[in-house]
């Protein structure tokens, strides 16, 4: 049986003193790491970006693109031009750097670990290379909430499983606008996992993420009652308005999320100030539940959290079927099922199991989630082509 496997076990309870070393630089970096991808038609929205990119921004940038092994790239160059800050090609081992642009080498697939740039040998066919996802899974790790993932223009999916992993973690994901971009696979991929933060044009982008990381310096209406200034008071009468008009407690939920997702919908309903939205949502019909919908952010993939599924897999789902003994079914349950990932992959790991012992197939898998549009979703069982970076291809010809 094929089973997932992480790299993480690999790593587990090794620290060298230079390690240790490592760690600490880690915990003492306080500035965003921007992850850039692109692929087709990368060169031209990297240049854009960086045209209206501050140079003086405090944050560091990585700049990913699908490239082609077997030539140098030239991107240093053609970039360098565009900007004030150090680009450079990414190192192994290097350290990150506050207004430094690192670019990915050809051929190789790029992380980043305590705090430092990692290189290695990729272990998929270039064909079906996700370079970004790669990267965007490491950053998250990394970086949390000071974690940001911009998606431009590109054919494919690359980005659209990473980032979710960004959003699990607090951070903030920007999509290029399909309708600019000039290949919008990516672009529209990211926007279909339904985690991201905001869609706008290459130009807006660096502005709109100085906005997230500084509201206080934000021009509109009423500054001094803008998202910044807004006292916490504001934030637990929208939350508590939202409870009794939705019946759902967000109280719990990481404070961080929801305000970037509250400021997501107050975008769209064009108000910056919390008292107004506050009004609205008191007085517009409707408005509660759009609100409640927008911080139903479902994160979740196939085999998500490997180690786990790969115990499951090794350890309870074998013993649960070999000890079947009559005709009823083993029932599953899973609660917060989300977009529908995780009871797929749990059908697929007991049909295997079945197969394996040659018994006969008798399941019941059950699965809830307070996101009526998630299960809605989860029913249909339609996934774009991105699953590929989860799912085994053998499993994907089966199932």
């Amino acid at each position: 049986m094929t089973s997932p496997t992480t790299a993480r076990n690999k790593r587990a309870g090794r620290k060298s003193a230079g390690g240790l070393a490592a760690e600490k630089s880690a915990e003492s970096r306080a500035f965003p790491i921007v992850a850039i991808g692109a692929s087709a038609g990368g060169l031209e929205v990297f240049r854009g970006f960086l045209d209206a990119q501050s140079p003086k921004s405090g944050m560091a940038f990585v700049m990913i693109q699908h490239l082609d092994p077997t030539h140098p790239s030239l991107m240093v160059e053609l970039l360098s031009s565009h900007t004030s800050m150090t680009v450079v090609q990414a190192a192994d081992g290097a350290p990150l750097e506050p207004d430094h642009v690192y670019l990915i080498p050809p051929g190789v697939s790029l992380a980043i670990r305590d705090g430092l740039l990692r290189l290695s040998k990729p272990t998929e066919r270039h064909g079906t290379r996700l370079p970004f996802d790669f990267f965007l899974g490491s950053l998250a790790e990394a970086c949390g909430e000071l974690a940001i993932c911009v998606v431009l223009s590109g054919s494919g999916g690359d980005g659209s499983v990473g980032l979710r992993a960004i959003k699990e973690k607090g951070g903030l994901v920007i999509v290029q606008d399909p309708e600019e971009a000039e290949f919008d696979g990516m672009p529209r991929s990211a926007i279909a996992t339904g985690a991201v933060d905001f869609v706008a044009s290459v130009a807006d982008i660096p502005d709109l993420i100085f906005r997230q990381l500084h509201p206080a310096t934000s021009g509109g209406v009423d500054a001094t009652k803008s998202l910044a200034h807004a006292t916490s008071d504001e934030f637990s009468h929208i939350i508590g308005l939202l409870r009794d008009k939705t019946s759902h407690d967000f109280s719990v939920y990481k404070k961080g999320t929801l305000e970037r997702r509250l400021e997501h919908r107050m975008n769209a309903v064009r108000l910056e100030n919390r008292l107004l939205y506050l009004k609205l949502l008191r007085e517009k019909p409707g408005e509660a539940e759009l609100l409640r919908k927008d911080l139903l952010i479902g994160v979740t993939q196939f085999f998500r959290g490997k180690t786990a599924f790969e115990f499951l897999s090794n350890e309870i789902i074998l013993d649960l079927v070999n000890q079947q003994k009559d005709v009823r079914p083993i029932r599953v349950w899973c609660p917060g099922c989300s977009t529908g990932e995780e009871p797929y992959s749990l059908a697929m790991l007991f049909l295997e199991a079945f197969e394996e012992l040659k018994r006969p197939a008798r399941l019941q898998i059950f699965s809830s989630d307070i996101n009526g549009d998630a299960v809605a979703f989860a029913r249909d069982g339609l996934y774009p082509n991105t699953i590929e970076a989860d799912v085994a291809p053998d499993r994907l010809a089966r199932f």
